[in-house]
């Protein structure tokens, strides 16, 4: 009877553990489905795919959304990857040939050599190949992310304690300042973009542009990261570091300050919104700036009025001139004329 009670009690706990599982399992899939119908609805608000955001359990980079950014994951990838792989390998079978060969057991009595030339030359020269294999791709990604010399338009960078400043000199100056949206307001307004990420005014950049960046910091040093994009540099007060970025697909990306700059560190994101050259002058248009070619059109004009002004001047001065010299010119003529009458 005691085994039977027993028994029962097993079946019933099995049961119960299976459906605990089960809706463990459905839990966890709604909540995977929820949180990926969030970030759609988030993209969709303004047409745009959430593309450059950490996610729970990812693994990996984020997707690369430019140039740089896809030479950097290539080179982790096909160099780091397979020299760090190896060497670790390496390591671990010298460790268990180590153990297993020259255990007490079956090598009762240690060798007392010192040195063996030909493995110290060894265990030289082959960290210096491998540094040599580093050294070249490095230089050439860290050349090729420094700037660029075909920059399409230029964004200005400000660090502030602890929020971002940006200004658009190519485009009438458009200038504002961008801070964190706390996640009160996140909430209170059912807005679905991520915490700690959200800004009340994201950058806003054309795709398939060459895209100057030039940063600065007005009190500590901060650092601009775009994981995303390739882009990490350090914003310095008192001076102008630049690198640049081309991104390459339409879509909202995020970053954060990465260096330590006071007990806000963690409260100033950065979003960019990237979008098409089209969509882009609409958006300037709409912060009262200008377009690269619309103002040099303007200053064309400008420039053309102000020559057409001068040529009209000259004109005038000349024919001024000319008039004078005929009115002088018919003066001495009349003086002559006196002259011989009254001889």
């Amino acid at each position: 009877m005691a085994e039977s009670g027993l028994s029962l009690m097993t079946d019933l706990e099995k049961m119960t553990f299976k459906r605990l599982s089960l809706a463990a399992i459905l839990t966890g899939v709604l909540a995977f489905g929820i949180l990926h119908a969030q970030q759609a609805f988030a993209g969709a608000a303004e047409g745009l795919e959430i593309i450059g955001q950490p996610k729970n359990w990812a693994f990996g980079f984020q997707p690369p959304a430019s140039p740089i950014k896809l030479q950097m994951e290539e080179f982790h990838n096909h160099l780091l990857v397979p020299i760090i792989t190896a060497t670790s390998l390496f390591v671990l079978a010298l460790l268990v040939w180590v153990v297993v060969r020259y255990n007490r057991h079956v090598n009762p009595t240690p060798s007392r050599t010192t040195h063996n030339t030909m493995l110290e030359v060894v265990w030289t020269v082959v960290p210096v190949v491998i540094l040599v294999l580093l050294v070249v791709p490095s230089m050439k990604l860290l050349y090729a992310g420094d700037r660029t010399h075909e920059a399409e338009m230029t964004l200005n960078i400000k660090g502030y304690q602890w929020y971002w400043g940006y200004e658009y000199p190519d485009h009438g100056g458009i200038n504002f300042l961008a801070n964190l949206v706390s996640e009160e307001d996140l909430k209170k307004n059912n807005d679905p973009r991520p915490r700690l990420l959200a800004t009340d005014n994201p950058i806003v950049l054309p795709v398939n542009t060459n895209i100057r960046l030039l940063m600065t910091a007005a009190d500590v040093i901060h650092a601009f990261a775009l994981p995303a994009l390739g882009v990490k540099l350090d914003a310095v007060p008192g001076h102008t570091n630049e690198t640049w970025v081309r991104i390459e697909k339409e879509g909202v990306y995020y970053g954060q300050c990465s260096e330590l700059c006071g007990q806000n560190h963690g409260f100033m994101p950065i979003e960019v919104n990237a979008v098409s050259k089209e969509r882009f002058a609409q958006w300037v248009h709409a912060q009262n700036g200008k377009m690269p070619e619309e103002i040099a059109a303007e200053k064309a004009a400008a420039e053309k009025t102000a020559a057409d002004a001068k040529a009209a001047e000259a004109a005038k001065a000349a024919e001024d001139k000319k008039a004078e010299e005929a009115k002088a010119e018919k003066a001495a003529d009349t003086a002559g004329k006196k002259k011989a009458g009254a001889k």
